[in-house]
């Protein structure tokens, strides 16, 4: 699986992360209560932002790509801001430093990175590809679904310090990097930043990594808003990014991967699709190995039943993939929904919503039938279970 993941860095912090070969976003002064724990003091609003932001930390998998956007600073002479790159993650689970006095180089950083993910040189590279180069300029774009639409969306809605982006966005991105430093990146395995230059340079000093590596645990916290019959999406997204493929719960694996000589290829979260407040929950692209092909899975998470008018988001998500995602990465589209289990298959809502799933069938042949998938809550354990219909 070869997801790259790019994360927003400044003039000062960009050195630390060359240096200790980590990369990392945070809260500004947020201290997460709740990791591990089923109860927290924070607010609502606030604990669901934190949670999406340790969802971005857990889709990332070992050898996965890492890119770094240096962010324009006029005093410091960055008139533009560039990327950075390319690394790869260590290992396959990102962490918590939490935001205390320990946090380890929280006084060099000068601000708070809580979620963090060790990486390792890869194809690293000098001169960063300016946001012009990279998102601006046309002169070598055929058609406009070839942009690089991810960090588009990325900047005009100012969000996210992790950002994903797809793989054919991410090959367009290697290649501006490559071209830019005349395809001769740097060697050697430890490096630095040179802000007077704004170019990686080779490091003559060892920096270890030394911080504390808790590592993310959402299961208790999300089963008691499920109880409390709080809302809990955020939480189910962290689960199930954290989660699938892992053999960790194979009832989640089963229902969506299936194990017919399937493997997972790309992973995304909160994928935008749209210059409004579209989003896929989760989008997995899942690659055939015997045959040679790939599918698609944009999937719409509910923390309640599903209802008959679902399939109108989900059917948003189809019209803008087929238009931006398909032209770029040939794919056999196969939507998702999965939401809280439905107790009486025999009510009219039940029967309303299967009636919707099969209404959507028919007006999107092109793509495969609606995956319906329920979850449920046994013995402290999330269960998730396809619904043939």
């Amino acid at each position: 699986m070869t997801t790259t993941h790019v994360f927003i860095v400044d003039t000062n912090t960009f050195k630390y992360h060359l240096e200790y070969l980590f990369a990392g976003t945070g809260a500004k002064d947020s201290y997460i209560d709740f990791n591990n724990k089923p109860t927290t003091s924070l607010k609502p609003q606030t604990e669901d932002n934190l949670v999406r932001m340790m969802a971005d930390s857990q889709r990332i998998r070992k050898g996965d790509f890492i890119i770094f956007y240096l962010q324009q600073n006029q005093s410091e002479k960055v008139l533009e801001g560039k990327f950075y790159g390319i690394f790869k993650a260590k290992e396959n689970s990102s962490f918590l430093d939490n935001n205390d006095s320990n946090q380890f180089l929280k006084t060099e950083l000068k601000k708070s990175l809580t979620f963090r993910t060790l990486i390792e040189p890869w194809e690293v590279y000098a001169k960063g590809v300016t946001e012009w180069e990279a998102l601006d300029e046309i002169k070598y774009i055929q058609s406009p679904n070839q942009m690089l639409w991810s960090l588009i969306y990325r900047k005009l809605k100012g969000n996210r310090g992790n950002t994903m982006i797809t793989i054919y966005e991410s090959e367009r991105l290697f290649e501006l990097l490559r071209d830019k430093n005349s395809r001769q990146p740097l060697s050697g395995k430890h490096f630095t930043f040179d802000i007077a230059k704004q170019e990686i340079k080779q490091d003559s000093k060892i920096h270890n990594y030394t911080g504390r590596k808790e590592k993310v645990n959402i299961r208790p916290r999300l089963i008691k808003k499920y109880k409390d019959k709080l809302a809990f999406e955020a939480h189910l997204q962290l689960y199930i990014l954290q989660n699938i493929g892992k053999g960790t719960n194979k009832t989640l694996d089963n229902s969506l991967i299936n194990g017919n000589g399937l493997s997972i290829e790309w992973l995304g979260n909160e994928v935008s699709c749209g210059v409004g407040m579209q989003r896929i929950d989760i989008m997995l692209s899942l690659s055939l190995i015997k045959e040679n092909g790939r599918l698609l899975l944009p999937i719409e998470l509910k923390a309640v039943e599903a209802n008959n008018k679902n399939v109108i988001q989900i059917q948003r998500y189809v019209d803008w993939l087929e238009q931006y995602y398909i032209p770029n990465r040939k794919s056999d589209i196969q939507p998702v929904l999965i939401s809280k289990k439905i107790e009486d298959k025999t009510s009219d809502d039940y029967k309303e919503i299967i009636d919707s799933f099969k209404k959507f069938n028919e007006r999107n042949n092109r793509c495969i039938p609606i995956k319906y998938v329920e979850y449920e809550l046994k013995k402290n354990k999330l269960i998730f279970q396809e619904i043939n219909y």
